[in-house]
Formats: structure tokens, sequence, C-alpha cells
């Protein structure tokens, strides 16, 4: 069965909310030029080490994911989300994962996964030294592919440039036992990105004369599940400037072990903004 024929539905109104977003006056929003300021799952998981700047607002897009585990099974989600450069180095963050999966007898189900708040705070500008970053994140109950539980996860982030390329390493730890009874449409988007642990190393490059961002990265997580075996993913993709205020991202990559390994892909766009008052003077 094709993912697309289903899946669209949500794509779609991604899409127009996209449209929709191109064609309302900007006049006063403030420019996104900060296109090489990676954000998790746009297009890597791997992210850098900086915030968004202060009052500017940037809305991702119904960012999508396709995966296709080893048996020929396929999965789908979306997840828009919403962060805003309250103070200096401070990035707020609310996403809001909509999962789609297909189970036996082809039976179909679409719903929320949770509600995903983080923030991120930016420790220092790179020196000598890396730029540090740490992030607190919790993904709430919420929805019918939701886990049963909150889940806490903190992680730590540093990023180090180079003439020729950018090195990131991010470190995140999840508290919380797996779910003690499986949630409809586990193993969705909702829930996949839950570990015991992970690390992950990525490498990109920017090409500033045509805005256009490379990335690849090697990611290793444990699942919550302790009789779960160890996973490993590798993934790359490109992030694209069409315009100062919008971004688009385009990736894939390979789970290489577990039962659901396969591959995967990923899209979406971000368009950023402004907050509509100005600061005191």
């Amino acid at each position: 069965m094709n993912p697309f024929l289903n899946a669209p539905r949500f794509g779609v109104a991604g899409l127009l909310v996209v449209v929709t977003a191109l064609s309302a006056p900007l006049a006063t929003l403030s420019a996104q030029t900060d296109y090489y300021n990676t954000d998790a799952g746009r297009p890597v998981r791997i992210e850098d080490a900086y915030a968004i700047e202060r009052r500017a607002v940037e809305l991702q897009l119904a960012p999508f994911r396709l995966e296709r585990a080893r048996g020929g099974s396929y999965r789908w989600g979306i997840e828009p989300e919403f962060a805003v450069g309250l103070f200096p180095r401070t990035q707020v963050e609310i996403g809001f994962p909509i999962a789609h999966v297909e189970g036996v007898a082809g039976t179909r189900r679409t719903a929320l996964g949770g509600i995903d708040a983080s923030v991120l705070y930016n420790l220092n500008t790179e020196t000598r030294l890396p730029a540090l970053a740490v992030v607190a994140d919790v993904l709430l109950p919420v929805g019918a592919m939701a886990p049963d539980k909150a889940y806490p996860s903190f992680k730590a982030i540093a990023t180090k440039t180079f003439p020729w390329a950018r090195f990131h390493l991010n470190g995140q730890v999840t508290i919380g036992d797996a779910p003690s009874i499986a949630p409809a449409g586990s193993g969705t988007t909702a829930s996949a990105e839950l570990s015991r642990w992970l690390v992950g190393v990525a490498v990109d490059r920017t090409l500033p004369l045509r805005s256009l961002l490379l990335t690849a990265e090697v990611v290793t997580s444990q699942p919550l599940d302790a009789t779960e075996t160890q996973a490993w993913d590798v993934a790359g993709g490109a992030r694209y400037q069409v315009s100062p205020r919008l971004a688009v991202d385009g990736g894939g990559g390979y789970r290489l072990s577990r039962a659901d390994a396969g591959w995967f892909l990923t899209a979406g766009a971000a368009v950023s903004l402004g907050l509509p008052w100005s600061p005191r003077r």
C-alpha cells in the first residue's frame, strides 16, 4: 500500500499553511537570516547550540517524516512547532506531533501523539571553547497516540566551528520507565523519539553564497524498554534559505539495527516572524 495515498491529508494542510503564511504581509516582521541555525529534526536529529534571536518567532510548518520498516510497513507523522526567543539566548518551543499508523487487516489511525514543550538556553558563544547549550524538554500525555505519562528529558549540546565545517555533539537522557501499557499506535513518531539515552554527532558545511547548508549525522540510542537493543541511525540532509523569512529542508537516512530497521525521509519548512510589540527604550 502506498502511504502517500493517506498521508497527504495533513501534508496538504501544511502546504496550505505555508502558502497562506507566504502571502501574508510581513513588512513589520523581523527577517530570518540564520538558515545555519539547525533544529532537531530539521533535517537531522542533532542540533546546534544556538537559540533563535531575541523577539524572533519561528513557525515550523508541518515538518513531515515518512518511515519504512523492515517487512514493508510504513508510518508517517508531522509535528507543527512554534518557537519564540523570549529572552537573550533563550528559545521556548512547543510542538504537536501527529502520527499515522497502519495496523492489521488494513486498519488505519491518525491522532495526536502528545504535546512536546522545551526550553533551550545557550550558555556561551564560541571562542577557543565550543558553544554550549542545555535543553529541558517534556512530552505530555495528550492525544490518543501519546505515551501513558509525561516524559521529561534533558540534553547537553556543544558546537565547534572550523573554517571548513561545523561539528555538533548532543547527549540526552530521558527520565521514566517504559510505558506499562503501550499506547495505540506505539512506535509512531509520537513515541519513537523517546529513549533512555541518546548520543549523536553531526557535521555540517555552509555554502553562504548559495544560502545552503549540508549536514550528516550518526546517532545511537537506547530505548526506554530495556529488552530492546541499542539503535544506530545514519542520516543526512540539506537546508536552504528561500527568502529572508523562509527556509526549507529535506533529508533521509537509515536505521541500522532493531526490529524496525529501515529507511526514513524528512521534509519541512520554517517561517521566521517577529513579536508584534517593540522593545522598551
